[in-house]
Formats: C-alpha cells, sequence, structure tokens
C-alpha cells in the first residue's frame, strides 16, 4: 500500500513539474516578454499606442508622410469591448487571422484605451477597419464588413491578387 501511494506521488510530482516546464516555455521568461510582431499561429494582436507606433505607422516620427513600419500588410480594427458589431465582426477577424496567418496580420486597437490613436486617425465611428498594404497607401473602411468583403479587400487591396 505504501508503495502505491509513492507511485502516485512520484507521478503527480512529474505531472506538475513537465506542466510548469511547458508553460514557461511557451511565453518565455517573466524578464522578457514573448513578442507579438508575428504570430504563428494566425492570431489578432491587440496594439498600444507605443506598439502601433512601432509597427504600424510612427506618425510622430512621420507626421506628413506615410511610412509603413510592418513587414507584412495589415489590417487595423479600431473597436470597442462594448460595441455590438464589433463583437460580431471579431470571430470573422480571427478566422482570417489563422487563414491568412502567412501573408498578413491582424490588429486591434480599443478606442476607448487608446483614445490618441483613435482621435490621430480621426475614427468618429466603430468599428473602422484600415487596410494596410506593404507598399502603397492605406484604405480605410467603416462598420461592420461580412466576411466576403474582408476576404475581397485581403486579396485584392492586400496581396494584390486579381
Amino acid at each position: 500500500m505504501n508503495r502505491l501511494k509513492n507511485v502516485w506521488l512520484i507521478a503527480f510530482f512529474l505531472c506538475v513539474v513537465s506542466c510548469n516546464a511547458s508553460a514557461s516555455t511557451e511565453g518565455g521568461n517573466d524578464a522578457e516578454p514573448a513578442k507579438k510582431e508575428a504570430p504563428a499561429k494566425g492570431e489578432v494582436i491587440v496594439l498600444t499606442k507605443a506598439e502601433f507606433l512601432e509597427k504600424v505607422f510612427n506618425y510622430e516620427k512621420h507626421p506628413n508622410e506615410w511610412v509603413y513600419e510592418g513587414s507584412k500588410p495589415c489590417i487595423v480594427d479600431f473597436y470597442a469591448d462594448w460595441c455590438g458589431p464589433c463583437k460580431q465582426v471579431a470571430p470573422i477577424l480571427r478566422d482570417l487571422a489563422i487563414l491568412y496567418k502567412k501573408d498578413i496580420i491582424v490588429y486591434k486597437i480599443n478606442v476607448d484605451q487608446e483614445k490618441e490613436l483613435a482621435a490621430a486617425f480621426g475614427i468618429q465611428s466603430i468599428p473602422t477597419f484600415l487596410f494596410i498594404p506593404k507598399e502603397g497607401k492605406p484604405m480605410m473602411s467603416m462598420g461592420a464588413l461580412p466576411r466576403e468583403d474582408f476576404v475581397k479587400q485581403i486579396d485584392e487591396y492586400l496581396l494584390k491578387k486579381k
């Protein structure tokens, strides 16, 4: 009976150690947070102003010209947690982030938390989407879009597929 108890104790200990080891390797260590630039799984990334300036467009550094800072075309979703149409579009954006994970990046900016960013882009209604090709000027679209419209904008405008 004592031996069985020891086996269960060792099994439990090994399970706890292996779970902790896998959790610490996924997110990096606490001193160095995981990078958010190129999501491997195709996820939607919520940006702060500082991250937006670094990864998308530094309007403080380039106030008079558009200079895209990213490595892939992207979609920026200006949203709010309380917004019904924003909630309707969220699963579509998650699906498209997975579907196009090698081609584009999908970002989200909460207009309630990042008021300066919303003001800088003149966001007056949400959701508002910024479609940003790797080269060229961005295009803005206001209001919830159906999946087909997102696919069309991604294929034709961002990826230049005909």
